[in-house]
């Protein structure tokens, strides 16, 4: 039976510093995985990789950088010989409001790191070792890029490409590299903040399994779609939202028991 052994596989991890990046490293090294954290600062990725511990590796790598990027996939062969797991997760968010407000600069930044990166990193793995021995790459969506939000358009909209490309790219590179994605909910990370921060009983209220997420919700998630246990898996989105996208769950908490 298949399962979540990665022992002898290396994943680089983008954006690992800290939230669901740094908590798929930490599953990945659960795991047995060795793990390379990027972060644009080498000092917040040496110290989310001594965070993880073990074999991990920490190497600074804004995650647009094309030079950077590259020097994190030599050192990765260097240090372990293969790149076998990447996880897209460098991602952010400077728009908000509706989207014909927002200028140029905001569009480009938002698009560029959601989703250019993943393409710059995924081109850079595949040429660099996945192409040849195959491997698992997943990409950090999110629930927003499956519905419509009032002042958060833009990102929202990046994260609907990055899962059409996820499925582009799942068919490009098939047989030998599998192309997933994870489409988060609210999860208690800085960059959604703002979604939970100042009313997270309400949203504890409304949601089915009434919690908010974790990163070692999401972490645990991207450890299993890289593992072998999700072998025959490619081009899927895998929400993760305790049930967020069912809509309001309180309504149905009526403490009635069907059958008593």
């Amino acid at each position: 039976m298949t399962g979540l052994d990665l022992t002898g596989r290396t994943a680089i991890v983008t954006g690992a510093s800290r939230g669901i990046g740094l908590a798929a490293a930490q599953a990945i090294a659960n795991a047995g995985g060795n793990v390379v954290l990027t972060s644009r600062s080498q000092e917040s990725a040496d110290a989310a990789a001594a965070e993880v511990g073990g074999s991990a590796l920490g190497v600074a790598a804004h995650a647009v950088d094309d030079a950077a990027a590259q020097r994190c996939v030599d050192a990765t062969l260097e240090r372990f010989g293969s790149i076998d797991i990447l996880v897209n997760n460098a991602g952010t968010n400077p728009s908000f409001g509706p989207v014909i407000a927002q200028d140029h600069a905001r569009f480009a930044k938002t698009f560029d790191v959601n989703l250019w990166a993943p393409i710059l990193w995924t081109s850079l793995a595949t040429k660099a070792w996945m192409g040849e021995h195959g491997g698992a790459v997943v990409n950090t969506a999110s629930i927003g890029g499956m519905g419509f939000e009032a002042n958060l358009g833009l990102y929202n909209a990046s994260k609907a490409a990055l899962i059409h490309l996820t499925k582009q790219m799942a068919l490009e590179l098939s047989p030998k590299i599998r192309v997933n994605a994870v489409a988060p909910g609210v999860v208690r990370t800085r960059l959604a903040e703002a979604l939970w921060k100042e009313h997270e009983d309400q949203l504890t209220a409304s949601t089915a399994l009434a919690r908010i997420g974790e990163p070692e919700d999401v972490g645990s998630a991207i450890a299993f779609l890289v593992s072998d246990a999700a072998s025959w898996i490619t081009g899927e989105t895998l929400v993760i939202d305790g049930g967020q996208r069912l809509g309001d769950a309180a309504p149905f908490r009526t403490g009635v028991v069907v059958g008593a």
